[in-house]
């Protein structure tokens, strides 16, 4: 699938020093080895609606991570899925009389369009859950196969075949092994949670035959009305959730790659069962690190498409809303906070840009390189973007207090770069 087109990133000189970055599995700050190499993979989308300010908020979270790799002169392979079918996507379709397909391809291609806007970097390679089947399916038969899946047989009007990963002969099969994966070893959480987490997102703990309540689904066999693929030894049918992004993760990124990234509502059961389907398969872990943004509400509230309370970015943008103003309205909060949009905030926003723009005409002389270390040092501090835009507002103030004969073009033209190259935002 093809992605989006990303916008130049200046070259400034000298350079980033090695991250520091919370690490969910591990609870703390970890720092990440400037090897000259790093790999990441972030959650994409289910395309049933347009980008709402959750997940822009994670891609641009990620994007800050990514820019600051790349001002450290590390080469960076970038990998995102799109879930294009998947039960959300299905129910969407038949609730608005629209062809799955074609609902899943204008999504994409808005969400695109939004990410371009939002000067988020493309990932290398962008990859839909149906174009993945092929490699999906040998992957599900070699967990059968190795005792670690099972069938389950139709009962409740449920179909017979559906494909189950067994969590428990998993994390036995793992344990002997250093870096090994249990069910808990990303997400921490006691079993109880789990189980609440798992029936809210998605997960069905009540289905009859599995042999845990907490076994996530691999392979769905072809029911009626709905669309199905070739499976092999499976029978036709599609895949699950979580398997999808562990098979395109290690067809496109070593193993284990730096960082597994989204929003914190994929830690369980997401990235715990794609963790645990990447040992099973490889006995590998599947990163080095897990990194999490935090949930956006709205004035308060959680923001849900129940409750019809989103914020769409394409929607401001189509309000006239300019892309710079809204990304820096989600970098006001830290990435891994729970956050919520305000108009107030969206208008401080857009004071901050007319105030950084104004600067650059009295930029002081010498004060380029300053603040330019200033950033580095907030974004390598866990992607601290609070800190960082508080230093260009320092800067500001203090260019604004200055006569226009202090301006310096040299200095106006690399804070110009150094907030686009690593914040994203062009001045």
């Amino acid at each position: 699938m093809k992605s989006w087109t990303s916008r130049p990133v200046p070259q400034l000189p000298g350079r980033m020093p090695a991250l520091r970055l919370f690490d969910t599995a591990q609870g703390g700050l970890a720092t990440l080895e400037a090897t000259g190499e790093q790999s990441m993979y972030v959650c994409g989308i289910t395309p049933y609606d347009a980008t709402h300010m959750g997940h822009a908020a994670s891609y641009v979270a990620f994007d800050l991570l990514n820019r600051a790799w790349r001002d450290g002169r590390q080469q960076v392979a970038y990998v995102q899925n799109v879930t294009d079918v998947d039960d959300p996507l299905l129910e969407r379709a038949a609730a608005t009389g629209v062809d799955w397909r074609d609902l899943a391809a204008s999504q994409i291609e808005l969400f695109q369009t939004d990410m371009e806007a939002l000067n988020v970097l493309a990932p290398d390679n962008y990859v839909g859950a149906v174009e993945a089947i092929p490699r999906i399916v040998p992957a599900i038969e070699s967990l059968v196969r190795s005792g670690l899946a099972y069938r389950v047989s139709g009962t409740a009007g449920e179909s017979d075949g559906d494909v189950y990963y067994d969590v428990e002969a998993a994390g036995k099969h793992s344990a002997e092994a250093r870096d090994a994966w249990t069910l808990g070893s990303v997400s921490h959480l006691s079993d109880a949670e789990m189980l609440e987490l798992f029936a809210e997102r998605g997960g069905d703990p009540g289905r009859s035959g599995k042999r845990q309540a907490l076994d996530p689904l691999l392979w769905r066999v072809a029911r009626e009305g709905e669309p199905s693929w070739p499976g092999g030894e499976l029978g036709d049918g599609r895949p699950g959730w979580h398997i999808e992004c562990t098979v395109i993760a290690q067809q496109y990124l070593p193993a284990p790659f730096t960082v597994q990234g989204g929003g914190s509502d994929l830690v369980f059961p997401h990235h715990e069962m794609g963790a645990g389907h990447a040992y099973s398969l490889t006995g590998v872990p599947l990163a080095k690190h897990f990194a999490h943004a935090g949930m956006v509400g709205l004035d308060g509230e959680k923001m849900s498409k129940s409750k019809g309370n989103l914020v769409l970015v394409s929607k401001l943008r189509a309000a006239g809303e300019e892309p710079a103003a809204i990304r820096l309205a989600i970098l006001a909060h830290h990435y891994r906070s729970d956050w919520s949009w305000t108009e107030d905030g969206f208008t401080a926003a857009k004071d901050r840009l007319r105030s950084w723009r104004s600067a650059l005409d009295r930029a002081r002389s010498g004060s380029g390189a300053a603040l330019v270390e200033e950033l580095r040092a907030a974004l390598s501090d866990d992607l601290d973007a609070p800190r960082a835009l508080a230093a260009v507002d320092a800067w500001a103030a203090a260019a604004l207090a200055s006569g226009p004969s202090a301006a310096s073009a040299a200095d106006a033209a690399l804070v110009g770069d150094a907030v686009n190259a690593l914040l994203g935002v062009e001045l």
